[in-house]
């Protein structure tokens, strides 16, 4: 794995942390496009790992305590802020208490991969029809989990536009979650859906849009002329993949990783590695300051 330089959780999260120096070349251009014309930049960032903390129960991921002052520093000194996220656009609103906050009037949630849309300045969601699959999903995954002995602690958590499967509580959560994959994959690919691996989660969603498809939608719609995107896990790839398309299309773009030592996909690909949402607010605060 290359080296990268971390902004740690020891150290500050005020405005005084340095910025990290990126690790490739094209992070480098990256992050001098996005602090030379702030204003014409996007920040998008991944909501679970990246601005909050992984906990056993989703139901009770909140917010870094430092991440909305932190954004709020940096909203108006970019072109916009977005939160890419698989949860449904208002789950994470509300997790990461959003709505009505000044500095934010402008935010953007991308939910469900970005087939939701949350905008600040209206309060609405937007949002398609669920897919017929997943309803057909949601009556057979009970009997599809007993048939595969699911151990007691895995629990599915109910999105509307799809569903996970969560193994972070069994007693062997990457066993559970190795023996659940191909089962699930099954499931999801006889009703029209696909499985979208995650951190001890296995996500049940239709296809067709993913963090990748939304956020090179949103760069086109704003006119970005540079862009970060923020993640810790696999599902954010497909952003991955679509900053590196826009830089080799002449848009710079910078790739943060919230390091996690159960994903080492991203952190090997990324410019920059911090440790968690802890240093990703010291991030936001560093470029907040220098973006002046």
């Amino acid at each position: 794995m290359a080296s990268h330089k971390d902004l740690t959780d020891s150290e500050p999260t005020d405005s005084t942390a340095p910025l990290p120096t990126p690790t490739t070349q094209p992070g480098r251009d990256g992050l001098a496009a996005l602090l030379a014309r702030p204003a014409r930049a996007l920040v998008a960032l991944d909501f679970d790992g990246t601005l909050a903390p992984i906990v056993p129960d989703p139901e009770q991921a909140r917010a870094h305590p430092d991440a909305l002052p932190a954004l709020a520093e940096l909203a108006p000194k970019v072109a916009a802020v977005a939160v890419v996220t698989g949860r449904p656009a208002d789950v994470a609103v509300r997790y990461g208490g959003f709505a009505g906050v000044p500095g934010l009037e402008h935010l953007v949630v991308l939910g469900h991969y970005g087939a939701e849309r949350w905008d600040a300045v209206s309060g609405e969601v937007t949002a398609p029809d669920p897919h017929p699959g997943v309803a057909a999903v949601r009556a057979e995954l009970p009997g599809v989990l007993d048939a595969h002995h699911a151990a007691t602690g895995t629990w599915t958590e109910d999105k509307g536009h799809a569903l996970a499967v969560h193994t972070r509580r069994a007693a062997d959560p990457q066993g559970t979650f190795d023996a659940l994959r191909a089962p699930l994959t099954d499931l999801a690919a006889r009703n029209g859906l696909i499985v979208e691996p995650g951190r001890m989660v296995l996500e049940l969603r239709p296809p067709g849009m993913d963090k990748g498809v939304a956020l090179s939608e949103y760069v086109r719609e704003l006119g970005a002329e540079s862009v970060l995107y923020a993640g810790d896990d696999l599902g954010d790839l497909p952003a991955y993949a679509a900053v590196e398309k826009l830089r080799t299309d002449g848009t710079p773009g910078l790739l943060v990783c919230s390091g996690s030592e159960e994903v080492t996909e991203l952190s090997e690909r990324a410019d920059v590695v911090v440790n968690g949402p802890e240093g990703v607010v010291a991030l936001l605060r560093a470029i907040a300051e220098q973006a002046g």
